[in-house]
């Protein structure tokens, strides 16, 4: 009798892996294509940083300072500070109030202030001399406004109504 022969087989039958094996595939190609993309990215950020620095550095070197090269100074800071802290609304408020107390008779001109001294020139024009120094009386009541005064007018000779050109000056607090 003889013994069954026996079937060595070493290499065996190769699995392909199943779906699982497919969707794995499918998931790592993916992640590696966001981790090629985002690096991409982030190399042309760096670039870009590389190039700014680089700038910032060549201008400093030609004796620029890095707040000039940024467009900003400490003195344009504190100017644009006084600007902010004007009080405008109450101003324009108080201006307008007086001038409309004589039906439009009051036309303002302009309006100059000096945040230093805290004080704004107006310039406006009147049908006669006798309104505009109403119109300073008017102010004299104003919450904002202090001391205001008359500082010039003149006729205007050149226009049909001749109407009075005057500018007054007054100082102005931070009332809310």
């Amino acid at each position: 009798m003889s013994a069954p022969q026996l079937q060595l087989d070493f290499a065996g039958t190769r699995s392909r892996g199943g779906p699982l094996g497919v969707v794995i595939a499918v998931v790592g190609a993916l992640c590696l294509t966001g981790v090629l993309l985002q690096q991409h990215s982030l190399q042309g950020q760096r670039q870009g940083l590389e190039l700014r620095r680089d700038a910032l550095t060549g201008s400093l070197r030609r004796g620029q300072s890095a707040e000039s090269i940024a467009g900003l100074s400490s003195q344009t800071a504190e100017k644009t500070v006084r600007e902010l802290g004007t009080p405008w609304s109450q101003l324009l408020a108080e201006l307008e109030s007086a001038s409309s107390d004589e039906t439009g008779n009051i036309a303002l001109l302009s309006i100059e202030p000096d945040h230093a001294k805290h004080r704004v020139r107006v310039t406006a024009e009147a049908r006669t001399l006798e309104l505009a120094i109403a119109y300073v009386q008017r102010l004299r009541k104003a919450d904002v406004l202090h001391y205001p005064m008359l500082e010039s007018h003149e006729l205007r000779a050149d226009d049909k109504d001749h109407p009075v050109r005057f500018q007054i000056q007054a100082d102005w607090s931070d009332a809310t």
